[in-house]
């Protein structure tokens, strides 16, 4: 006689909870998801600042001028009374909009350059492979110093003259994924079908070389964050009253001796939104490469 034993029904699998499925899908890295969560409240400082803050980052009081920080205004006042946490959070469009300006110049310059010279090779490779290296050996903030100056002042014209200077950069990654695709079996059908040349660039090789600038990119950004706080520093970018990073920690310079906050808060979020965006490259550039 056979003995039948049935077995108990298998206990449903327990849903993950929402924070379990993010760290998940971050591949379990914690910090990946707080540097995602730092650039996405700067990007809503840019977008909607008027969520983050009531006050005018243009209004003067000077009955409330150089306080300290407190509740009310928690990153304290500046020497004409206006809210620096206010500025700091309206600065962000300034800073982002000319960070994003340099990035897109950087790509497509660099894209055009990168792409003439891995595909055409010879003499065009040749001659602009030697502008690159011209370009590459000179002190980039020197260089954008430079072209800002011909260019005039403001954070659009700093965007430019950092995106020309980065240009250089992703011209040369670009140009060694050109020459790649060149060689790769579907480029090769594409012209062997009778593909024009054109519709070969924009079909197969052009977004076939950005796919690996990702991470490039996100690097830049920060770069660009920088350059574009240190030139406005200078007085070549953002231009008074508007706030950008760079000009409040200019304008608070002369009181870091006994108000030290004016220029630590623009500062430090320099510092933390530049550290996670590089955070966001390095993880981009370990799943790229696995």
């Amino acid at each position: 006689m056979t003995v039948v034993i049935e077995k108990p029904d298998a206990a449903p699998p327990v849903a993950p909870g929402r924070a379990v499925a993010a760290a998940r899908w971050f591949g379990g890295h914690w910090s990946l998801l707080l540097a995602v969560a730092v650039v996405a409240v700067v990007v809503l400082w840019a977008v909607v600042p008027g969520l983050f803050v009531d006050y005018d980052p243009l209004a003067v009081d000077p009955a409330n001028k150089l306080k300290a920080p407190s509740g009310q205004h928690w990153f304290g006042t500046d020497q004409l009374g206006r809210d620096l946490y206010t500025r700091v959070v309206y600065g962000a469009r300034a800073s982002l909009s000319g960070s994003a300006v340099a990035v897109a110049v950087g790509v497509a310059v660099g894209t055009l350059l990168g792409v003439l010279a891995g595909w055409f090779a010879g003499f065009t490779d040749s001659v602009l492979m030697r502008i690159i290296d011209v370009v590459l050996s000179i002190p980039g903030f020197l260089l954008a110093i430079t072209i800002v100056v011909l260019l005039g002042f403001g954070v659009f014209q700093a965007g430019i003259a950092v995106g020309l200077t980065a240009s250089a950069t992703f011209a040369r990654l670009i140009r060694s994924k050109v020459l790649e695709a060149r060689t790769s079996n579907y480029v090769e059908a594409a012209i062997t079908s009778g593909a024009s040349t054109f519709d070969i660039l924009r079909r197969h090789v052009i977004p076939n070389s950005l796919g690996p600038t990702l991470s490039l990119i996100t690097v830049q950004f920060g770069i660009a964050i920088i350059w574009i706080a240190s030139l406005s520093f200078l007085g070549l970018g953002a231009q008074p009253p508007d706030p950008e990073w760079g000009r409040l920690v200019s304008d608070g310079r002369n009181y870091i001796a006994t108000r030290g906050w004016l220029t630590l808060w623009p500062g430090l979020t320099v510092v933390v939104v530049v550290l996670a965006t590089n955070h966001i490259s390095h993880h981009l550039v370990r799943r790229t490469s696995s």
